[in-house]
């Protein structure tokens, strides 16, 4: 089998309702840019990161899929993922211009794509590829009703209706005032009762001295992590508030490389580890940094810029995965979308990694 073509896309799919905002992104649409690659086989194989739909920003992407990666690739047997996965990454021409960003990004897309054609040539759904049902069942967490845009009562709201669906834990955006952020979560914990896991996330807003007033105000709330308090490569911070407080610190989604996750295993400053398939280079560098979670016997969960279509695969088939986040947004533009029933995923059934969009999604959201 040969990679005959390598064609790159851009889908900017709706948020919920008509715009979304955190600490420190407001959104009206996900992007969803990625690459397409067939084989001689009359295999395709698709495969996306995630952006803000920032159109010429994804071109820069699609620009580096095709005009950068895609010449190392054509000819090549897609089902050597691994050794491709390096000429990629150790092109010296592409290290040279940077080792994360942009081209990381597709090569993400390009990774995740060589998944799909290897689990589908094989005729198996991804998670049996990557080492079969590990775990029989993966719990969902909501972070879809709990925007730091939603007024207070929607919040509480969204969140009680989510677990009447079957969901046992819930994630709420923080980074606006400590004082607002901690009477919206009391709010909401009051509403939910002691059974729900409840975790926050900052989005890298807030400075230490601000991180360490909030986990003090925080500290009755049972908080199952509080993601992303400091900036992405804080480590120094992140280690620092992971001794001054019992809440367990999340973070990883803005980490490109393995590196990145090492520092901050070396220093503790990570409790939960949460590796993006379409942030680092492909499923392939997610892998060795959920590896390296279990020999740490840190727990796994990771972030959904893919929506969960990649990351549901993961999620069954790797041992450190807990739990994984459930945001809605895309998942109807895929053939075998990542479902959520009574609280926890489906498996997935579909050969491939759940990437292959429906004819619907691909004429409605493509964008030139």
């Amino acid at each position: 089998m040969k990679i005959r073509r390598i064609e790159p896309f851009i889908l900017h799919v709706p948020v919920t309702g008509s715009q979304i905002a955190d600490s420190t992104h407001s959104i009206t649409h996900w992007g969803v840019v990625g690459a397409r690659i067939e084989t001689d086989e009359g295999i395709a194989g698709y495969g996306f990161t995630g952006t803000h739909a920032f159109l010429p920003g994804d071109r820069l992407i699609t620009a580096c899929i095709s005009e950068c990666y895609a010449p190392l690739l054509e000819g090549e047997d897609p089902r050597d993922v691994q050794r491709l996965w390096l000429k990629l990454a150790r092109n010296p021409a592409m290290q040279w211009i940077g080792r994360a960003g942009i081209s990381t990004l597709a090569h993400a897309a390009i990774d995740i794509a060589l998944w799909d054609i290897k689990a589908k040539a094989a005729g198996v759904p991804l998670w049996k590829l990557l080492g079969g049902l590990v775990n029989p069942r993966v719990r969902a967490y909501n972070t879809d009703i709990g925007w730091l845009s939603i007024a207070d009562d929607k919040l509480v709201r969204g969140a009680a209706a989510a677990v009447e669906q079957g969901f046992t834990g819930i994630k709420v955006k923080v980074g606006s005032t400590v004082e607002r952020d901690l009477k919206r979560l009391r709010a909401v914990r009051q509403a939910l009762g002691p059974d729900i896991t409840l975790a926050v996330d900052g989005n890298g807003k807030w400075d230490l001295p601000t991180c360490l007033r909030f986990c003090r105000g925080a500290e009755d709330l049972d908080l199952f992590w509080f993601e992303e308090p400091l900036w992405h490569d804080d480590v120094k911070g992140h280690a620092a508030l992971a001794r001054a407080t019992s809440i367990p610190v999340a973070l990883g989604e803005q980490l490109y490389t393995q590196d990145a996750f090492n520092e901050f295993f070396h220093q503790g400053g990570i409790h939960w580890v949460q590796p993006d398939v379409t942030r680092m280079a492909g499923l392939t560098d997610v892998l060795r940094v959920c590896d390296t979670a279990l020999s740490h016997r840190l727990p796994v969960a990771p972030h959904a810029g893919d929506m969960s279509q990649v990351h549901v695969h993961l999620s069954f088939a790797h041992a450190a995965c807990a739990v994984l986040e459930y945001i809605p947004w895309i998942k109807d533009c895929f053939t075998d979308p990542a479902e959520v029933e009574h609280g926890y995923y489906r498996l997935p059934a579909e050969p491939g990694a759940g990437t292959t969009p429906t004819p619907q999604a691909w004429e409605q959201f493509r964008k030139g």
